[in-house]
């Protein structure tokens, strides 16, 4: 993109980020290329009497390794655990980083916040009473914890907003960042969602408004755009990065991962759970992040779909996506939803799928959707089944869909 002198351009120049397929960059990007599916029987907690037994839980998380002391693990919910284990990873080259504290913010969110933590309060009042309580619960359950955490971590004074728009918040905190910067109230932030909503109430409270799938085999259960689709699978983790002003990031000589250069929100303003079927409010996110962006017909575009695995999801977003990009573009782009290898990890998912499309755009590689052995006739665009596809790509978005009708599209290309 060129220079306009009149515009802040910001730029990533710090990813992290844990999941179910791997708890580095690295190695999540190795998981995707090789089809690994993160999904598996759930092992944390006994599922006897729950009607869903299956999740995508962290494996072999260490939370020392990602920079996360016993201590801070002991007093606080997981989801702060993982931001911070995730933060480490995006600020790791950057803790020289020169600014005035008021000039770095946080714009971290998580969908739910404390799940654990509210579930183990309520027992303890039945179970013990009230006095029994823990005096942490309140600063523990709170779904800003996660963003004070780092803002305390990184010495951050600057605006500090955790966003919650269920499960585009993660893109929602990244895109809000970034119009921050742009408009000059601040230098750098950090920003990204988390989760850890897996636990026996959490599975069943999405299992009986119908979000889960029910399906018995975990390698075959989060299957977005296939005909045999029948619900998400719920998933945790983190996403973080850290957002900067072009010339700052430069002056300093900064590693530069890719440029932010569009952002979409709109609301469906139509169900508290599902998305509107004919696709045109989400189109509107999609369109404006496009626009900002300054896409232009013929570029080679990848998209990474929010793409559940819910009938109505799936079929609505691919409506959004032509109506955003007129049917001959959307069918010439690169679709795929990372979700059929890692599940739907919520407030985080949006935050770590816009780093698996920054590393998408960078390696000139298209994940693949796994599992998409029978497309539903209604999402007939290329949703890269199965396989990566290596591709010189100009662009790339990230969609999320929340409950509640919160819709957001976020933009990067390649610094130029």
């Amino acid at each position: 993109m060129e220079n306009n002198n009149n515009i802040r351009r910001v730029v990533i120049t710090g990813m992290g980020a844990v999941s179910p397929i791997g708890n580095d960059l690295p190695t999540i990007w190795d998981n995707l290329m090789k089809g690994y599916c993160g999904i598996d029987f759930i092992k944390s907690f006994d599922t006897t009497d729950l009607p869903v037994k299956i999740a995508a839980e962290l494996k072999d998380f260490n939370p020392e390794a990602c920079g996360v002391d016993k201590g801070f693990v002991k007093r606080n919910d997981r989801f702060a655990v993982y931001t911070l284990a995730a933060a480490y990873q995006a600020m790791k080259d950057n803790e020289d980083m020169q600014m005035s504290p008021d000039r770095l913010g946080v714009y971290v969110g998580s969908g739910i916040g404390g799940f654990d933590t509210i579930m183990k309060g309520v027992k303890t009042y039945y179970d013990e009473g009230a006095r029994w309580i823990s005096p942490l619960m309140i600063p523990t359950m709170i779904g800003n914890q996660a963003s004070g955490s780092v803002a305390i971590r990184y010495n951050a004074q600057g605006p500090c907003v955790p966003i919650v728009t269920a499960c585009a918040t993660g893109t929602h905190s990244i895109g809000e960042a970034y119009r921050a910067i742009k408009h000059g109230y601040a230098d750098a932030v950090i920003a990204g969602g988390s989760e850890a909503g897996i636990n026996p109430v959490s599975i069943g409270g999405f299992a009986n408004c119908k979000a889960l799938t029910k399906s018995e085999d975990p390698k075959y259960a989060s299957l977005p755009f296939n005909k045999n689709r029948a619900g998400f699978v719920i998933a945790e983790g983190s996403g973080i990065v850290l957002l900067e002003e072009y010339e700052h990031a430069k002056q300093r000589g900064a590693k530069i991962y890719a440029e932010l250069c569009g952002y979409g929100n709109s609301c469906d303003a139509y169900h508290s759970t599902a998305p509107r079927p004919d696709g045109t409010t989400q189109s509107l996110a999609i369109k404006q992040a496009l626009e900002e962006a300054q896409f232009k017909a013929g570029e080679s575009i990848y998209i990474n779909a929010h793409g559940t695995g819910t009938p109505m999801n799936d079929s609505g977003e691919t409506k959004a996506i032509k109506i955003a990009m007129g049917e001959e573009e959307a069918h010439k782009a690169h679709i795929s939803s990372t979700k059929s290898e890692m599940g739907h990890a919520l407030g985080a998912a949006g935050a770590i799928e816009l780093v698996i499309s920054v590393m998408a755009l960078n390696n000139g590689i298209v994940p693949p959707t796994i599992g998409l052995d029978e497309p539903d006739p209604e999402c007939d665009l290329d949703y890269t089944p199965n396989k990566p596809l290596k591709v010189d790509l100009d662009i790339a978005i990230s969609n999320s869909l929340g409950f509640g009708g919160h819709n957001a599209c976020l933009a990067v290309r390649k610094v130029k």
